[in-house]
């Protein structure tokens, strides 16, 4: 489970056969200038990481599903086209398009928090907000 997603990302893999996943909620797509190191609160680190942590476990990339939740433009006074939730969404589909990990379900963008959990029996992704009630992918 990770609370309280609003332009941070909740980004889930999931392995059907072995009933294994991975759950993520990144903050930014990427390091700034001057930034050193990799951290896993980037969506640029953070998808690769989830995908050697599921290969390092039995997965095999081809069985691997993800589902993304977040990223949404949290401040009237931000554009969609800057706000850092678009940015977070683009940079993870790209990231998973890299890995060949195919993006199944999402409840992304809008201006409203949520907070999501992952089933590993079924890998469906709850998504809970105040604005929509709970919502599975």
């Amino acid at each position: 489970m990770t609370p309280a997603l609003g332009s941070c990302l909740g980004i889930s893999l999931w392995d059907p056969s072995l009933r294994t996943g991975v759950l993520a909620h990144v903050m930014l797509p990427a390091p700034g200038d001057g930034t050193v190191g990799t951290s896993a609160k980037y969506v640029e680190f953070a998808v690769p990481e989830m995908v050697r942590l599921m290969l390092d476990g039995g997965s095999f990339r081809h069985r691997l599903v993800a589902k993304l939740a977040g990223g949404a433009a949290m401040f009237s006074r931000e554009s969609l086209v800057a706000s850092i939730g678009v940015r977070n969404i683009e940079e993870a589909k790209r990231q998973l398009a890299l890995a060949q990990v195919p993006l199944v379900a999402e409840d992304t963008g809008q201006a409203h928090a949520r907070t999501i959990e992952l089933a590993l029996d079924t890998g469906i992704l709850l998504v809970h907000s105040h604005r929509f009630g709970i919502r599975e992918l």
